[in-house]
């Protein structure tokens, strides 16, 4: 008889996001007239950008025609889309990536998981808390981890809580840790990492031989020009990290799937025979047994973005969403409630007034109000008494949905 993967008997009941939609799903059917404002999943809401759509239907036009049509692509991506992230996200900040060096894809959620694909099952993983539920949930499904205890958290899994007590910061590890995942600005708590803080942690990743994965699909909603977009800003970066980007956010490719992910040539590991190991080439072997690569006709929507008109039209969406961002922080700090970030991210981490835990305040804003944000226990046992807000919607909706709490949950 075919055995399935135990790992996946160790999850939750749910990952969080269909957990919400469950429960969200579940209230509306018993309240149809609701009106619901769902603030809760980082999903995008605005059109792409003009100069995306108009690149993306030309390259439409390009396959009708026999002389355009394009088949299989090369699976790291074509050359052209490659040549021009690594130009403005990269050479543009003084930072050694080469072309050669990114992948495209079709997600950066992807590419957080599917990177376990070439690191082994003995390594000691470590995850802030709270954190991105991919993190820690494909760790699991690929037999890292041990059970889940009380508190939501696994085996084998060192945390690295980030908190208010702490200043969300992520403090270097006491021991010796393999894996490292770094989400900067942050998801869910939108703080963000100084260079200072980063050149700790890579310089703690190259005394140890660890590899950091850092997730910066937040970058471009940074304002602070002191802070840096990519962990290759730092000093010996490229011997110790592999960073992941997306167009999804900052370019609205949630429903179009476009990222990348770099993995420079210098980077290695060892296999058991104590050898170093390119990963470069481990994951490039990866992408092409595993991966046919992104659409021709999203490429050229991505490659778009660089465009000069597609440069201020990203700004706008990135600018919009801040606004957002900043009526959420202002409307709710003059109600007495306690929120961090939303200054150089898209989310606003808000402390439960009341007392209430994470999931219970969800419930009570969802049944008062018809608000939807995203329980931060959801993101682990740190997140506890958090809750993220997104700042994600029309500004119509952002702005009712502030009405709606600041009149119904006003702290004295």
């Amino acid at each position: 008889m075919a055995t399935v993967n135990d790992n996946y008997l160790k999850l939750k009941a749910g990952y969080l996001f269909p957990e919400i939609g469950r429960r969200v799903t579940a209230f509306a059917e018993a309240n149809p007239d609701a009106p619901i404002i769902r603030l809760g999943i980082g999903d995008v809401t605005e059109p792409l950008p003009e100069a995306c759509r108009t690149a993306m239907i030309q390259a439409v036009e390009e396959m009708g025609d026999r002389a355009g049509f394009k088949g299989y692509g090369p699976e790291q991506g074509y050359g052209w889309l490659r040549e021009k992230i690594a130009a403005h996200d990269f050479q543009a900040r003084d930072c050694e990536v080469d072309a050669s060096e990114i992948f495209i894809s079709d997600g950066s959620k992807c590419d957080c998981g599917n990177i376990l694909d070439i690191f082994g099952d003995s390594n000691t993983i470590a995850v802030t808390d709270p954190v991105y539920p991919v993190y820690v949930d494909t760790n699991v499904m690929a037999g890292h981890t041990g059970e889940i205890n009380d508190r939501g958290e696994y085996g084998g899994l060192v945390y690295l809580p980030i908190t208010a007590e702490n200043n969300f910061t992520a403090e270097i590890p006491s021991q010796k840790v393999d894996l490292i995942y770094l989400c900067f600005p942050n998801n869910p708590t939108g703080a963000t990492a100084t260079r200072e803080h980063l050149q700790d942690w890579v310089n703690y990743a190259k005394m140890h031989g660890s590899i950091i994965f850092f997730d910066a699909a937040y970058e471009a909603f940074i304002t602070d020009p002191a802070l840096p977009h990519s962990i290759y800003e730092i000093e010996g970066a490229r011997d110790c990290a592999i960073e992941f980007r997306s167009f999804s956010k900052n370019a609205g490719f949630t429903g179009t799937r476009c990222a990348f992910t770099v993995v420079p040539k210098t980077l290695t590991a060892k296999a058991k025979d104590g050898s170093d190991v390119q990963l470069w080439q481990l994951w490039n072997r990866r992408q092409s047994t595993k991966f046919n690569g992104v659409s021709y006709i999203v490429q050229r929507g991505a490659e778009a973005v660089y465009s000069e008109v597609g440069k201020a039209q990203t700004k706008a969406l990135i600018d919009f969403y801040m606004e957002n961002a900043r009526i959420i922080r202002e409307q709710l700090t003059a109600a007495g409630i306690q929120v961090y970030g939303g200054e150089n991210a898209p989310y606003v981490w808000v402390k439960t007034p009341y007392g209430l835990s994470s999931w219970d305040f969800f419930d009570k804003l969802l049944q008062t109000v018809n608000v939807v944000g995203t329980p931060g226990a959801g993101f682990g046992a740190a997140g506890e008494g958090y809750f993220r807000i997104s700042a994600f919607n029309s500004r119509e909706n952002v702005t009712e949905a502030m009405r709606r709490i600041t009149e119904n949950f006003k702290v004295a």
